[in-house]
């Protein structure tokens, strides 16, 4: 580990004091105006700009040109009058408009910036479908008449499945290229208290983030953190240039508002990007409805509940999803279930009684992972967990069987829930269901996470699983009730599958 290091070791000025006098700032403020336009275009983070959104915007091309063949030629099969030149003259004639509107709502919606700030699949399937809803109202508006509407809703079909595939494999394989370059995001970290380690952390095992942490700056004398210490926040404008840093990140949810302003203000003259880690209250406001004709402006905070028409759209979501999979899924189901009962004694589905919303308690279907006698050997395995806050984690627990340690690698002793989700105790997406043990350690705040359903996937799986802290996994849970949409569950949905065949953070 690296010691403990300043720049400079100069003393704080006091907040009564006028602060002192500023180097002269290079000429690089990012809102001043650009360059002209020949050295613009000379430089080289330009080019990597223009290449990026042209092999981008080449991609979305063949996936709708791809998408929409597919729909026309599913179509002409199933009336046996399939004819691959007529399709290919179809799709190229439907194409360049549904490939215009894509790509003006995809730049609107930021998919065409760096991948540092790029939104994922939700706001790809947001903005297809937007796209469709355009199109087709311009088809409608145009006097142009279908016997269906097939070619819409079968192109927004699979063209959801070859835009988001064509981008993942996009993402992946540039990731591999530049962290091979040695592509990384230099960023210093800046807080007081243990948020900033916390931060690290999760920044360090996100994996595709390439972010470089290469040390934090303090408001206050150096907390011990394990950290490399740049000094304090007088000495952001040395560090930024002598370490070249790309982003600053503010990792402390106390941060006082007078000294985020000047932060801000050095940085964008200087050209860094700046950003923030939520804390509990930032992802609450969102939340927030202004209540008018008090004196002083007031905002209440609902409850995170799922009512009304949000209610029934996602409970539809979750029964016909949840049938569905069960449906595609039901030899695989069979095959578990029979390795189960034939490795080694007891019941194929084991009923793990657990607080689901309100704290009422269901039995959460799994497969029988651990051998019969589990739960006898808890209380003497306690001083071995692994996991922090209520949670219990064993990575090597000698109470599961090998076949149970195959399924909770892969998270499929999991997959019986569904018929918890076709029963009505359990959603496909939602904050996970502790067992009774971990639920008693919980903090108050915690249980707030159990005003909705609790789900068979959600923001913990896909977000690091096993190696994020336990109050950042709850903060997950907040995040995901402030903003539910059926596309965010479609999204954690699609993302459960690469992160379940990555077993990160899965034991």
């Amino acid at each position: 580990m690296p010691t403990r290091e300043t720049i400079e070791d100069r003393p704080r000025s006091s907040s009564s004091q006028p602060p002192a006098p500023r180097a002269p700032l290079p000429e690089r403020d990012v809102r001043r105006k650009r360059p002209p336009a020949l050295s613009f275009l000379l430089r080289m983070d330009t080019l990597r700009r223009i290449a990026r959104a042209v092999s981008l915007l080449a991609l979305d091309f063949f996936a709708l040109f791809l998408a929409i063949a597919t729909a026309l030629g599913l179509k002409a099969a199933a009336r046996d009058t399939l004819d691959a030149s007529v399709v290919l003259h179809q799709a190229k004639d439907y194409v360049w408009f549904a490939f215009l509107v894509t790509a003006l709502l995809f730049a609107k919606a930021g998919l065409y910036g760096d991948r540092a700030v790029r939104p994922g699949l939700s706001s790809i399937v947001a903005s297809l479908f937007q796209v469709t809803v355009v199109i087709a109202l311009y088809a409608i508006v145009s006097g142009q008449e279908f016997s269906s509407y097939y070619i819409f809703y079968g192109s927004l079909f699979f063209a959801v499945a070859y835009v988001s595939t064509f981008r993942f494999a996009y993402e992946r394989t540039t990731g591999v290229l530049l962290r091979a370059a040695g592509y990384s995001r230099r960023a210093v970290l800046v807080g007081t208290g243990e948020h900033i380690e916390d931060v690290a952390h999760a920044l360090s095992s996100g994996g595709g983030d390439n972010i470089n942490v290469i040390g934090f700056l303090s408001l206050e004398p150096r907390p011990h953190n394990g950290l490399l210490s740049l000094g304090t926040l007088e000495d952001l404008g040395d560090v930024v240039l002598a370490h070249r840093v790309d982003e600053v990140i503010i990792a402390d949810p106390e941060f006082p508002e007078r000294e985020a302003v000047e932060l801000v203000d050095q940085c964008h003259r200087r050209g860094v990007v700046v950003r923030i880690a939520p804390s509990t209250m930032e992802i609450l406001v969102h939340r927030a409805e202004f209540v008018p004709g008090q004196s002083v402006p007031l905002f209440e905070l609902k409850p995170p509940v799922f009512e009304g028409f949000d209610y029934a759209l996602k409970r539809s979501f979750d029964l016909v999803g949840s049938v569905l999979i069960t449906s595609l899924l039901s030899p695989f189901l069979l095959a578990c279930a029979l390795a189960v009962r034939l490795t080694s004694r007891g019941p194929v589905i084991y009923r793990s009684m657990r607080p689901g919303i309100g704290g009422a308690p269901f039995a959460c279907f799994k497969f029988r992972t651990m051998y019969r006698d589990a739960d006898v050997h808890q209380t003497a395995l306690e001083q071995h967990n692994e996991a922090s806050g209520a949670l219990f984690k064993i990575r090597r627990d000698p109470r599961v069987t090998p076949v149970g340690r195959l399924l909770r690698r892969f998270s499929i002793d999991e997959l019986p829930q569904l018929f918890n989700v076709i029963r009505g105790e359990m959603s496909l997406v939602g904050p996970r269901p502790l067992p009774q043990r971990d639920y008693d350690r919980l903090e108050d705040w915690h249980k707030k996470r159990y005003l909705v359903l609790p789900g068979i996937t959600g923001l913990w799986q896909v977000s690091g699983r096993s190696d994020l802290d336990f109050d950042d996994l709850v903060r997950l849970d907040f995040l995901y009730l402030e903003r539910w949409s059926v596309f965010l569950d479609l999204s954690i949905l699609v993302k459960t599958v690469p992160a379940v065949l990555s077993r990160r953070g899965a034991f």
